[in-house]
């Protein structure tokens, strides 16, 4: 390929006819910045403008074009000014109205004037309208021009028009045609072929200007042209984490052997007998421990599946063999909890634990950070303060990081990143109890090595999960009172309201005053999501310590406190909530001997989708079966929460509709490495640009 012809798309688009200044900072808005940008800036939807439709045979609600003569243009004389204009073809009458006018457009739009006019039909009185269509004067009526392909509409941005981005467009195809080798098809004819997806070439002409189909053909199907450029684009994310990974294994980490000794005194300690699961993952990580490259896996367990025992014993490898271990979690309250469980589990192995979080001040912190850089501390636990400037450590082995959603990917590249000296880095564990389906895990999770705790420990009693309409909310208050009087302790959550932290907030205080008012014996905190975080901390360990008999709280306690005595959750409004939070939600309960109960409490009428998710709620406890329902019902946009940094973003592919594809993706993949390795960094490249140090994580 020519230097002149890559050249001819990778120029800026200020070079194109009628793209000035202040067009270069719109498009860029649409991360449109070189020509070849433009050809993957696809139609949101088309407009059929390819034939001209006689006005009996128009449906309300379509958007046509017509062509007729003006019989009649008047100003209505009664309350606002409305120019209406009616039309004919002989086989009907349309109304034009345009409520913004002047003298001009009422002489142009004259009796006897033929026009044609582009626009969506609206009920009329009587009859059908058009408002402040598209029209042009003609001759006479065979003078209507006609599209030869459907008119594709772009997704735009505040100050461009239609207009300017399809002139754009158009000239970026035409150069494009010229000299397709300046924008190359990078998949491999054989897999092109393997699952029948055109070329490139057809598949950019027929998305910008389809022909010869039917708009409602292209409306209610996904073509090939655009499933294979979904397929391409997934295939770059897969590309991008697979290579991802393979330049990890590159560095050095250093190797830890499991001390026998050490091990036995662990495990005989516990107060329970390790799963089949947990062995196995335990398993999995020794052997990664035992590698010099990083190790880096996820490891997915449902809520009391004992994700923590096992990060328990992969800290034991570490410190056993001389390093430090750094444990992040998302708040105080759970950072608390692993300072308290890994005490109790390493108290007869002399293991030196430290406690970090934001809240140590003063000498006390100085203390501690010059504890950390010497190396006397080989546990430190804590919050997002551990990836802070001042922490040092001196020679961190491992990093294991809990519930892995809630911290941003570059908080947790700055943590890795602390340990990494002389071309050495710590290994990695990341747990999350927040179940990933496989089509998700497939495409964000690719770069790391995943294991699943797929077994509660025995003795676990499931949780009743009932439904019950709010007009029965003062029986529920009912048995929350005998519930109290038989020394057990209640979560009432109250959940958004009209995605407002505010409301959300004076629901849940209303919701406690009334409770109180209604539970005169009753101890009730309250907890959400706009108090101090040391308030907040110290009402869920007073009700931790079961000084408090009701915590009243909003979804803040998601992740949080362990309370085994806590056995009753009342969820309100669950229709608001996705499957997978109010999973979360009901994993605050059932952590005890006893029966456990979840009751949803709804607003009637339920949608179909709420009653769906509730009756899910209802049949399992099974996070990862949870979780492919809620990728269904919901999209993995909403399912995962709201995006961080470096999190898969896609410019044309769809997971909801494109999920089926992720198989093909995979073999298409393999054979990409195998047998086409120049084309990986192009594709890299076409779909991703060329930062993709975030996949590392």
């Amino acid at each position: 390929m020519s230097t002149q012809s890559q050249d001819l798309l990778n120029k800026p688009v200020i070079s194109l006819l009628g793209v000035g200044t202040k067009a270069v900072s719109r498009l860029e808005k649409l991360e449109i910045r070189q020509i070849r940008d433009l050809l993957f800036h696809l139609p949101l939807r088309y407009e059929d403008r390819t034939r001209v439709h006689k006005i009996n045979r128009i449906r309300i609600g379509t958007t046509v074009l017509v062509c007729g003569k003006v019989v009649s243009c008047k100003i209505s004389e009664r309350g606002r000014q409305i120019l209406n204009c009616q039309i004919s073809d002989e086989t009907g009458m349309l109304t034009l109205k345009f409520f913004h006018f002047n003298a001009r457009l009422e002489a142009n739009l004259s009796e006897g004037t033929i026009v044609s006019c582009f626009g969506e039909v609206k009920a009329g009185y009587p009859g059908v309208d058009m408002i402040h269509p598209e029209y042009h004067i003609l001759s006479r009526e065979s003078d209507c021009v006609v599209s030869e392909s459907l008119t594709p509409i772009y997704p735009l941005t505040e100050g461009l028009n239609q207009a300017t981005l399809r002139k754009a467009v158009n000239q970026a195809l035409t150069l494009y045609y010229k000299s397709p080798e300046s924008c190359p098809d990078l998949l491999p004819t054989s897999i092109l072929a393997r699952y029948a997806y055109p070329d490139l070439t057809t598949t950019l002409a027929y998305l910008h200007s389809p022909s010869g189909v039917e708009l409602d053909t292209l409306e209610n199907a996904v073509s090939p042209a655009l499933k294979r450029l979904a397929f391409e684009e997934f295939i770059a994310h897969q590309l991008t984490q697979k290579q991802s990974k393979s330049e990890a294994k590159q560095w050095q980490a250093p190797i830890l052997e499991n001390n026998t000794a050490h091990s036995e005194v662990f495990l005989t300690q516990l107060p329970f007998q390790l799963t089949a699961a947990q062995q196995r993952v335990i398993e999995e990580i020794r052997v990664d421990c035992l590698s010099n490259s990083p190790m880096l896996r996820l490891v997915q367990g449902d809520v009391g599946s004992g994700k923590t025992v096992v990060a328990a014993y992969a800290a034991l490898l570490a410190i056993s063999s001389g390093y430090q271990v750094a444990i992040m979690a998302p708040t105080e309250l759970l950072a608390e909890q692993h300072l308290y469980n890994f005490s109790h589990w390493f108290a007869e192995l002399e293991v030196e634990t430290a406690y970090l979080t934001s809240q140590l001040k003063g000498k006390k912190r100085e203390q501690l950070l010059e504890k950390i850089a010497a190396g006397s501390v080989n546990l430190i636990i804590g919050t997002h303060a551990l990836f802070q400037e001042a922490v040092k450590f001196n020679k961190l082995g491992l990093v294991v990081i809990d519930e892995q959603h809630r911290f941003g990917v570059a908080q947790r590249m700055a943590l890795r990143d602390k340990g990494q000296r002389d071309n050495i880095k710590p290994h990695q564990l990341i747990m999350t109890a927040t179940p990933i389906p496989r089509t998700l895990a497939m495409l964000n999770y690719a770069d790391l090595d995943i294991s699943i705790i797929d077994e509660l420990p025995p003795g676990r009693i499931p949780v009743v999960t009932k439904a019950l309409s709010s007009d029965r909310r003062l029986e529920i208050v009912s048995k929350i009172q005998l519930w109290v009087h038989q020394g057990r302790q209640v979560y009432w959550v109250c959940t958004l309201i009209e995605e407002s932290e505010v409301l959300d907030c004076e629901a849940a205080e209303k919701t406690a005053t009334a409770l109180a008012d209604m539970l005169e014996s009753v101890r009730i905190g309250l907890v959400h999501g706009r108090m101090k975080p040391k308030e907040k901390e110290a009402v869920m360990q007073a009700f931790k310590n079961h000084e408090l008999d009701v915590l009243v709280a909003t979804t803040v306690i998601e992740v949080g406190v362990d309370v085994p005595n806590a056995g009753l959750m009342v969820i309100e409004n669950p229709e608001r909530l996705g499957l997978s939070q109010l999973h979360q939600l009901r994993g605050r309960v059932g952590r005890g001997s006893e029966d456990s109960f979840c009751l949803l409490m709804y607003q009637s009428p339920l949608s179909r989708v709420a009653r769906e998710r509730i009756n899910i709620m209802r049949e399992t406890t099974d996070g990862f079966v949870i979780a492919e329902k809620d990728l269904l019902l919901r999209g993995a946009g909403d399912m995962m929460g709201t995006r961080q940094t470096g999190e898969q973003q896609f410019k044309i592919a769809n997971l909801e509709r494109d999920s089926e594809l992720l198989p093909q993706v995979e073999a298409a993949v393999d054979i990409i490495q195998q047998d086409y390795p120049d084309s990986v960094q192009p594709l890299i490249n076409r779909w991703l640009g060329k930062t993709t140090q975030y996949a590392e994580v």
